[in-house]
């Protein structure tokens, strides 16, 4: 009978692509000198033809098990996911005075923050297992600022994704070519309403694909479960806008990829 038993549990783990464990890795890549290093994950089981890629970038506390999370999320739907580190080093930070410092010093300087959103795209690109032509980047924070400027930029992508950040407005938009998500909590204390009527006129008028959904009642990082927490002020997690931003991603992901997971 215990053999049996074992038989059976064998065949059901050998079987079930439920319980196919992730693959991950650190990946080093480099721009202006410094060293960066991204946390690479992937599904092993999936067959080994190329699949899409999806680039993760942080909130500005830094690289940290969060953003990985999203990553291994992405993974599990038949992505190859890279959260990218915009600080260099891996650098995390768990004071909020410290974190704005260091996101302060990233975005003062936007060609070295567009580079360096840049570097992670390449990187993942020339990943075995990527789609180079099928790539797209999601943020948070300080990452959903990032994926839009890399859009603006003009960088070869799929779509991005904005999860409550901030946002900038372009200063053209002749060279977006990706499709943009901008998920937004109604009650962000630090995106005016007047950013968001700008930003709205300004991709407009270049004819941009994008939408922007607000979710009432959410507040900044409406998507990270005890953000409240942290010590940071203007913040609070929100599990239906967290579950319904999250929809509205997979929806264009789907849109521009086809179905997956």
């Amino acid at each position: 009978m215990l053999r049996i038993f074992f038989t059976v549990f064998f065949f059901l783990v050998s079987a079930s692509p439920s319980l196919a464990a992730l693959k991950s890795q650190t990946l080093d890549y480099s721009y202006g000198g410094k060293t960066f290093k991204g946390y690479l994950v992937w599904d092993d089981a999936l067959s080994g033809k190329k699949r899409p890629g999806a680039l993760v970038f942080h909130e500005f506390w830094g690289l940290d098990d969060y953003a990985k999370s999203r990553a291994d999320q992405l993974a599990k739907l038949g992505y190859v996911a890279l959260a990218a580190d915009l600080y260099g080093g891996g650098k995390v930070f768990t004071h909020p005075d410290a974190a704005g410092a260091m996101a302060g010093e990233v975005r003062k300087n936007v060609a070295d923050w567009v580079g360096r959103a840049q570097a992670a795209l390449k990187a993942l690109r020339a990943q075995a297992l990527v789609d180079p032509q099928k790539v797209a980047a999601i943020g948070y924070c300080l990452g959903g600022a990032t994926v839009l400027q890399l859009a603006y930029s003009g960088a070869d992508l799929a779509a991005v994704v904005s999860f409550h950040g901030a946002l900038p407005i372009p200063e053209t938009t002749k060279d977006i070519k990706a499709k943009i998500l901008i998920l937004h909590g109604e009650k962000d204390p630090f995106v005016t309403e007047e950013t968001i009527r700008q930003l709205k006129a300004a991709l407009d008028a270049g004819k941009v694909d994008y939408r922007v959904v607000i979710y009432p009642e959410a507040m900044h990082s409406f998507t990270v479960s005890g953000s409240e927490k942290r010590g940071a002020k203007g913040v609070a997690y929100n599990a239906e806008a967290d579950k319904k931003s999250w929809e509205e991603m997979l929806k264009l992901f789907e849109q521009v990829f086809g179905k997956r997971g």
